[in-house]
This record gives structure tokens, sequence and C-alpha cells, in this order.
């Protein structure tokens, strides 16, 4: 299977997901020492901004747009028809399962911290700033990316320069999001520790339902 049983899953359940809590409650209840950290490496980020660069502002701008969550939604169907031609019907489900899954939690989240964006916060990036969703998005496309996908690639060579790069879109994603004003740093490391969390249960799933999904008539052919 793309996914085996692995006995520290749950481990990293719990600390990825007890990480995430915590920064829950320390932004839902105004935390002072949160809110000057996000301040100070905020500032980080965006004191010397480069829009006369040109082209770092533009790299920003587009990362942010490929990775939002409706463009997220789009790689991972994309994802999932290829894998369904490939007669990997099973994990082309969990892939979309595992998306939408992440982008609910995330809803949920947002609902209830309620965290107001930067002021300088672009018109197009409305609702909620916590966590950030761009990040929570592309985390799990990554994840996926890394599960199913590069697997499939027979070539070491090329299987490592793909984890690399895709380390690299996730970082810089997460800058672009803060250099933006989209959300606060603290958004888009909780979004990470959410995504990691949510992934570890979509794990779970995978290994203890893809065998029986393959005794349903239409998914028997497919690979695991």
């Amino acid at each position: 299977m793309f996914i085996e049983r692995d006995s520290h899953r749950m481990r990293r359940f719990l600390l990825s997901g007890g990480f995430f809590i915590i920064l829950l409650l320390l932004i839902k209840f105004n935390s002072s020492v949160v809110t000057m950290m996000d301040a100070v490496l905020q500032s980080l980020f965006t004191s010397q901004r480069l829009e006369g660069a040109g082209w770092f502002h533009a790299l920003m701008t587009l990362l942010s747009f490929l990775a939002s969550p409706k463009m997220d939604l789009l790689w991972v169907f994309i994802i999932a028809v290829v894998l369904w031609l490939k007669h990997f019907q099973i994990p082309a489900l969990w892939a979309i399962g595992t998306i939408l899954g992440g982008d609910v939690l995330g809803e949920i989240a947002k609902h209830i911290v309620k965290r107001a964006r930067p002021a300088q916060h672009l018109a197009a990036d409305d609702g909620y700033s916590f966590p950030s969703g761009h990040t929570l998005g592309i985390f799990l496309v990554a994840a996926i990316i890394l599960l199913i996908v590069l697997p499939l690639i027979q070539r070491r060579s090329i299987r490592t320069i793909c984890q690399i790069l895709i380390v690299f879109v996730i970082f810089f994603l997460a800058i672009s999001r803060v250099y933006l004003y989209a959300h606060w740093p603290f958004d888009t490391i909780s979004a990470m520790l959410l995504a990691y969390a949510w992934l570890q249960v979509a794990e779970w799933l995978y290994v203890a339902w893809a065998p029986r999904l393959q005794r349903v008539p239409f998914l028997s052919s497919s690979y695991i």
C-alpha cells in the first residue's frame, strides 16, 4: 500500500494537534505574548517590501493565487482524475477526501476563533484570518503528492528534486501570505499544524479502509 501502518502516527497526531489547540486558545483569548510575537514576525517580512523589485512581489502574488483554496481543490481533482484513470481509484478518493476534510476543519477553526486579518490586507482576502486556508490547503496538496504521486515515479533523482521543490513551495507560500498582509505569521504556522494533525487521521483511515474498499465491486480493480 502507499500508506503503511505506523506506530508513531498517534504520537505525531497528539503533538501537532496539541500545539494547534494551544495556539487556537491563545489567539482566541487574545494572548498578549502571541500578539506581540505576531507583530514582530510580520514586521520582519513586511518592513522592506519589494514591490519595486517587481519579480519578488509578482512571485509572492502568483504563489498566493496558485495556492488559493479553490486552486488547491482543482489540483487535487486533477490528481484524482489521473489516478482514477491509472486504476488507483481508492487513492484518488482518499486524495479528495483528505483535501475536503482539511478545508472543513479549517473553516470550523476560523469560525471558532474569528480572528481579524491584518489591517493592510487586500480586499480580495476576506473572511477570518486564523488559520490560513492557503497554507493548510497547499500543505495537504503537497502531502498527497508526496504520498501518492511521487512513489509512482521510477527515477529516484526526480523524486528527490520534486520533494525539495515541494518543501520550498510550502515555505514561500507561507511567507507570501504574511508578506501580502493576508495573515499573521501564527496563522500560517497553525495551519501547518492542523494540516499535519489531520493528515495523520487521513493516513490512519486509509490504512484501515483501503483494503475493505477493494471489496466494493467498482473498486475491486483499484491498486492501493
